[in-house]
């Protein structure tokens, strides 16, 4: 059964990049996974289960015979996962997404200003606070927005409830407008590569928060604060600011630019180097 298991991980392996991308993606050492490839040892049955999750497989599939697990894999569609989900309701195919998207998000999970230009008031920059959290086994997020309309008046706040997931190297970020339910944004970043994460870019699409309601596009910028912070001292840090504002890193300005460079036909975002 051993050798079996094993030929089945390599053979599954082998839609991939590299075996070192697979255990980047599934956080798992590399000596320990080779010895899962080589047969000698079996995983425990979590580390079972995240493998299978991440592979589009049952765990009773990856046990076949190594012939019957083959002929298994070729008659499904290649472009798409190994497998499709457990069941076929709209509800099993997102409990699924679920559980295959949380792999490899531990590392992104606290708190972060983001920065984006706001779509309701040119030329002004927005900070806001997202907080990242592992829930029920899944992984959660709250976006709070703090608009002061004008100096002295009190601030208002607008809450944004989602997922995120971790998809082919991209994290997706998925919410909802939580009082009046009136809009759904998504954003998508790229990871950090580095041992220590500070920064992460990408693009946010949503709708300006006007009358107007224009669907729009926007680059957005991650900067990581740390699993522990003051959250009150955090949200007082937010609402509309200058893009030359004092305090504010010039690099971050740039980063959120909406600039397109000549001859792109796309708006496309902007991967910070080294991050």
């Amino acid at each position: 059964m051993n050798d079996d298991f094993a030929q089945n991980l390599r053979l599954l392996c082998s839609y991939h990049k590299s075996i070192a991308e697979v255990c980047r993606r599934l956080e798992i050492n590399r000596p320990q996974f080779n010895r899962y490839l080589s047969g000698r040892y079996r995983p425990a049955a979590s580390t079972l289960r995240r493998l299978c999750d991440f592979f589009g497989v049952e765990v009773h599939e990856i046990m076949l015979p190594h012939d019957q697990f083959q002929r298994l894999v070729q008659v499904r569609p290649q472009s798409a996962p190994v497998a499709s989900g457990p069941g076929d309701t709209i509800s099993d195919h997102v409990d699924h997404l679920c559980r295959i998207g949380s792999n490899g998000l531990d590392r992104y999970l606290g708190h972060y200003f983001e920065y984006y230009l706001s779509m309701s008031t040119p030329g002004k920059l927005i900070r806001t606070l997202v907080s990242i959290e592992k829930r029920d086994g899944r992984v959660v997020f709250q976006r709070t927005e703090r608009i002061q309309p004008e100096k002295g008046q009190p601030a208002c706040h607008n809450r944004y409830q989602g997922a995120a997931f971790m998809l082919s190297d991209r994290l997706f970020l998925i919410d909802h407008e939580a009082l009046n339910r009136h809009e759904l944004t998504e954003t998508i970043l790229f990871p950090s590569f580095r041992n220590r994460l500070t920064r992460l870019t990408g693009l946010r699409i949503g709708v300006s928060d006007n009358s107007e309601r224009m669907p729009c596009c926007t680059r957005v910028l991650y900067e990581y604060l740390g699993t522990s912070i003051g959250v009150r001292k955090a949200l007082a840090m937010c609402g509309l600011i200058e893009p030359d504002s004092e305090g504010l890193d010039p690099a971050i300005a740039a980063a959120v630019s909406n600039k397109m460079a000549e001859g792109e036909i796309h708006f496309r975002a902007r991967h910070l180097t080294g991050h």
